[in-house]
């Protein structure tokens, strides 16, 4: 059983939470988005575990970020349509940043799929000769 000031000191705790958030809340929405940017929906993004909220989120909207690739080393940006595209349309993790140009995603996904086909051939080959044993 909880005495009255324990109570008290958990309500007020509660209170001081909700005015964080309230405050967070109020401080994430900027009157005029700059130029080139996009709006974030956030009914739209995927659950995160996180205690932390992404920059995006915080600001209120997308804007373009340069990366370079961790590939070939160009220097490239993320633009905002893309960054929607992959946080709202594709629920990509909203913690996930853009690390391989173009030209370098297509070739790690076709070394990625050579792979699996290799790695398939020799499943079925393997699994082909304790069959003919039988």
């Amino acid at each position: 059983m909880k005495s009255n000031k324990q109570r008290r000191q958990e309500i007020k705790a509660r209170r001081t939470q909700r005015a964080e958030r309230q405050a967070r809340r109020a401080n994430m929405r900027p009157v005029d988005y700059p130029i080139g940017t996009i709006k974030v929906t956030l009914t739209r993004l995927q659950p995160t575990n996180s205690y932390s909220i992404p920059d995006f989120v915080q600001r209120g909207y997308y804007q373009d970020r340069p990366f370079h690739c961790k590939d070939c080393g160009k220097a490239q940006v993320w633009t905002a349509a893309q960054q929607q595209w992959w946080y709202e349309e594709a629920q990509g993790d909203v913690w996930t940043t853009a690390s391989r140009c173009r030209p370098c995603r297509q070739q790690e996904r076709a070394r990625k799929n050579e792979a699996r086909r290799v790695h398939q051939a020799g499943l079925a080959a393997k699994r082909q000769p304790a069959q003919e044993t039988l």
